[in-house]
């Protein structure tokens, strides 16, 4: 099992930034995928961003594209996202998730998931 714990998240004005950390309980962290989710209010989880093991490769959303930025500290089990610019459209619960397995693509699935951080975006 891997338990994930996510830290960052608050009250931000339009236009501002917000670094999102998410801590792993496991070594094993540094073989997957990870990735962050949001939801906001009444809607569906969605895709924000993704990570390869190695760092070597990254994936984004169009809605965030330019704007956010994902990376990983394998020595650190640390997983983040670096969000500037924000607009109140980004306002919603982050979600850290780690694949943990290896099919699928690396937007989907992920098998493990943390607790949520509130992000809010005022206007």
């Amino acid at each position: 099992q891997v338990q994930l714990v996510e830290s960052g998240g608050g009250l931000v004005q339009a236009g501002g930034s917000l670094r999102l950390s998410c801590t792993a309980s496991r070594r094993t962290f540094s073989t997957w995928p990870m990735g962050w989710f949001r939801q906001a209010p009444g809607k569906e989880r969605k895709f924000v961003a993704a990570i390869t093991a190695s760092s070597g490769s990254t994936d984004y959303a169009d809605s965030v594209k330019g704007r956010f930025t994902i990376s990983r500290d394998n020595a650190k089990n640390t997983v983040y996202l670096q969000m500037n610019s924000l607009i109140p459209e980004d306002t919603a619960v982050y979600y850290c998730a780690a694949k943990g397995t290896s099919i699928g693509t690396i937007r989907s699935p992920y098998n493990y998931w943390g607790q949520g951080t509130q992000v809010t975006v005022s206007s």
